[in-house]
């Protein structure tokens, strides 16, 4: 709302107000912010928690150190979606529609990671919130965004997006139904972006999910994925950059600079107390809405077909996943016993069976996770 007020400041002429018109300035402020609420209110967040003995229950699976995360307080995505919507509704311009379909991710997301979370620590059910639930939650979500952005008159070019290392970079959805007669099937190719985008939303929300397993590694691993995401951001929104780099021009997404300075923000200020040994985990209330957080941002700044290079941790933790059940499945039915790929399956929890600390492997997972990120950065220019 601070946006708006040193709006009408300007038009009085008051000095200093003239501030607020410029994105670096509300970035700046979105992240100071972000990560003074996560600091302040993950603590007294964190002293409740424990003072009411909600605490993570482990399921066992003979890790080391695994018993000693028992009882450690959990739901603390509460305080990340905080700290990004409090920076974000004061700070950005919340008409603008990307911001709005960013903040609806936001709640959409957190509010059934929190009503799974609910179920398996205030109704002492492990398994939580079923897996369809939570599938048909994310793929509600998916069409909502596919639809919004396909029909919405404040979003050009809804169907374009952007093919990483070709020198023609811009590739449209509607070419790959290129035998139908657009004039009377164009909506074919809008169901078909919708379809794209729930996938997209579905799968990256998953593997955040997936890879929040190891103190700090969902958290920091957002948080390089949403710094490459802030650059295409800005870049993408900044009419001089654009025709520099001989990107597609974005109207708009200069507010999206903002939101995702919060959410680094956030997910650093976090870090502050989940790094290990962690004080509190997220829990699903924060996994998928950074996993569907980050997927949107992909989808709005047209950079979704980027996202296997810069989501690479997310994507090899959900590989490992299919892979490992795959395999033994196919052992089971040629041999009559089933198989395992991997020691254990999330990937992190295979070295963790290697016999290698738990700090090793996140840190290591992010210098990866910050590879990946300078890869998808150069795709600007080596094409």
């Amino acid at each position: 709302m601070l946006y708006y007020l040193f709006q009408y400041l300007e038009t009085l002429n008051v000095p200093g107000a003239r501030l607020f018109g410029y994105i670096s300035f509300r970035s700046a402020a979105a992240v100071i912010l972000s990560l003074l609420i996560t600091m302040v209110f993950g603590k007294k967040l964190i002293e409740v928690l424990r003072r009411r003995q909600i605490g993570e229950s482990v399921r066992s699976l003979y890790l080391d150190g695994q018993n000693q995360k028992a009882g450690t307080p959990t739901m603390g995505g509460i305080i990340i979606i905080a700290s990004i919507l409090v920076p974000v509704l004061l700070l950005c311009d919340i008409a603008n529609i990307y911001v709005m379909l960013l903040i609806f991710t936001t709640l959409w997301l957190g509010t059934i990671g929190f009503a799974d979370d609910y179920i398996k620590v205030f109704k002492k059910n492990k398994d939580g919130l079923s897996s369809r639930a939570k599938l048909v939650g994310q793929i509600i979500l998916g069409i909502v965004i596919g639809t919004v952005v396909y029909t919405s008159d404040d979003i050009m070019n809804p169907l374009k997006t952007t093919v990483p290392f070709l020198k023609n970079n811009e590739f449209d959805y509607s070419k790959i139904v290129w035998f139908l007669d657009m004039d009377n099937y164009g909506w074919v190719a809008g169901i078909l972006y919708i379809a794209i985008v729930t996938f997209i939303i579905t799968a990256v929300s998953n593997g955040a999910n997936i890879t929040d397993g190891l103190d700090g590694l969902a958290a920091g691993t957002s948080a390089v994925s949403a710094t490459t995401l802030l650059v295409f951001a800005y870049v993408s929104g900044n009419v001089v950059f654009s025709q520099y780099l001989n990107i597609m021009y974005i109207p708009g997404t200069g507010e999206l600079v903002i939101f995702t300075s919060a959410f680094i923000g956030a997910t650093l200020g976090f870090l502050w107390y989940n790094s290990y040994p962690a004080q509190i985990f997220m829990g699903d209330t924060g996994s998928l809405t950074i996993g569907g957080i980050i997927a949107v941002l992909a989808i709005l700044v047209r950079k979704e077909l980027l996202i296997p290079i810069f989501c690479g941790i997310f994507l090899m933790e959900n590989l490992s996943v299919i892979l490992q059940l795959w395999y033994f499945k196919r052992t089971l039915r040629k041999y009559g016993e089933g198989q395992h790929l991997f020691y254990m399956a999330p990937l992190h929890h295979h070295y963790q069976k290697k016999g290698l600390p738990e700090a090793k492997i996140v840190t290591r997972f992010l210098i990866i996770a910050l590879i990946l990120a300078v890869v998808s950065v150069i795709t600007l220019k080596i094409r």
